[in-house]
């Protein structure tokens, strides 16, 4: 059996998301958030698929749980962030669940939703990027577009038939 003591699938769960939008001038700047073991909330069932013989008697598909709406561990402006963008994933409480049943092994599928769970807040936590600077259509390539077009309407007029007066 696996050795699952504070700091492995029970333990606290860190989370690294990029702190600063994205840009070629500054980099890329990281930052850790950290959640309580506490505030994770684990659930285990059956899960479908290979098992062999103990497919039925394993509870090896495991939820992971975390109540982003209640918690403490999350700063209010990254918290209100999060909220907004995973209301579609959250339940009316505003819990986040994630399950992972892949594995035919507990511990394992426990990693996978822990992964899972710290992929997820760290894309919803992440900055929005840096607005578009919408730039003026070069002078050429409208240009070659429009020549484009008048050579097609020239093949099109040349198969038109012919009408003697």
């Amino acid at each position: 059996m696996a050795d699952e003591t504070a700091t492995g699938v029970n333990g606290p769960l860190t989370v690294r998301y990029l702190a600063v939008p994205n840009s070629a001038r500054t980099g890329r700047h990281f930052a850790e958030l950290t959640i309580p073991a506490a505030e994770l909330t684990w659930r285990f069932s059956r899960s479908a698929g290979p098992g062999g013989q103990g497919v039925n008697t394993t509870d090896s598909r495991a939820e992971l749980s975390f109540d982003l709406a209640a918690t403490e561990a999350v700063p209010p402006f990254l918290k209100a962030r999060a909220l907004e963008r995973l209301h579609g994933r959250l339940t009316a409480a505003g819990v986040l669940t994630v399950t992972a049943s892949e594995q035919r092994s507990q511990l394992q599928n426990r990693e996978a939703a822990r992964d899972r769970m710290a992929f997820t807040l760290a894309e919803a936590l992440a900055p929005p990027p840096p607005p578009r600077r919408e730039k003026k259509t070069p002078a050429g390539v409208t240009r070659r577009r429009l020549e484009g077009k008048a050579r097609r309407a020239q093949v099109k007029q040349m198969r038109r038939r012919v009408d003697d007066y």
